[in-house]
């Protein structure tokens, strides 16, 4: 049993989702081999042989795959995926967008998002914006899986596996990369980052989200919010924290303002220490809530960064 994990970088990085994936490898077992793709990806190369676990390191460095464009990526996976019984990526939005197209090239079904690894062939998948888990079986002869980065600890850095150019070059004539605009920020990535502080409907405006920034920048953290007041236009949908936001895990998250609907708990309920702050005691963000204070976030906030 061979397992192939696609690695996904930014800025000529490998990213930390890529050692949540090889833990998931791991725990289905076998050789595990990560691919890196894309132009000039030597550095992230050798950043993915020191992932523990791994065997090899696949390297398809060309133009034809500068910015994971998931036409040639797809490509490439298919030209690939017979040497191996599983292809994982990350659920990311590279994973979501290349992982589809490999499954259908290989007439195989994805599984999506999953959690936890039962059996080779048996996997743990939330449904119904967590409030269930599926166990889901797969009678492919090949594995096409996304992961959810928060529900496996990443694998440490140690190893030192072998790196192997592939020579193979995906033609695309499907798609063309144009531009992309990115959201500049000092603060942790939120995928990423090990403490958020989230805002709400309840922080009224886009202006009082402001209030956020100081106890941020004292604690390190990414900044979020929810569905509701991305919807209503109080800050970027980039930041939005949700089943169809970003579902984050960190080691402290701060819930400001916000009720707790189910699409928003889905996103963030695996975090290890949640505190919420809203002036409804039955809010239901409550209910998942390690501490929870019923105040006005409007006084409660200065006199919190003041203590901190």
């Amino acid at each position: 049993m061979s397992i192939l994990v696609l690695a996904e970088h930014h800025d000529g990085a490998l990213a930390g989702a890529t050692a949540h994936v090889v833990a998931a490898a791991q725990q289905i077992g076998g050789d595990i081999d990560v691919l890196v793709a894309g132009e000039n990806v030597a550095a992230i190369a050798e950043a993915a042989a020191k992932l523990d676990g791994v065997s090899k390191v696949r390297v398809a460095d060309n133009a034809a795959y500068a910015h994971l464009l998931a036409e040639p990526t797809a490509a490439l996976l298919a030209e690939l995926a017979g040497d191996y019984s599983h292809v994982l990526a990350a659920a990311s939005t590279t994973g979501k967008n290349v992982l589809p197209r490999v499954a259908a090239l290989k007439d195989v079904a994805q599984i999506s998002e999953i959690i936890a690894v039962e059996s080779p062939d048996t996997f743990k998948r939330p449904i119904y914006a967590g409030n269930a888990i599926a166990t889901v079986q797969s009678e492919d002869a090949l594995k096409v899986i996304t992961v959810r980065s928060t529900g496996f600890d990443a694998v440490a850095e140690g190893g030192s596996a072998a790196i192997e150019a592939v020579d193979f070059v995906a033609d695309n004539a499907q798609s063309t990369f144009l531009k992309e605009e990115l959201a500049q920020s000092d603060r942790p990535e939120l995928g990423a980052a090990k403490v958020v502080i989230s805002g709400g409907r309840g922080m009224g405006n886009g202006e009082n989200f402001k209030l956020l920034d100081g106890i941020a920048d004292k604690l390190g953290a990414a900044i979020g919010a929810s569905r509701a007041a991305v919807d209503a236009g109080f800050v970027p949908n980039d930041m939005q924290v949700g089943q169809t936001g970003k579902i984050v895990a960190p080691e402290l998250y701060i819930a400001v303002g916000i009720s707790g609907a189910i699409q928003h708990l889905a996103g963030m309920k695996d975090s290890k220490v949640i505190v919420a702050i809203n002036k409804d005691e039955e809010a239901p963000i409550f209910q998942v809530a390690d501490y929870g204070l019923v105040a006005d976030l409007f006084q409660a906030l200065p006199e919190l960064e003041q203590r901190l």
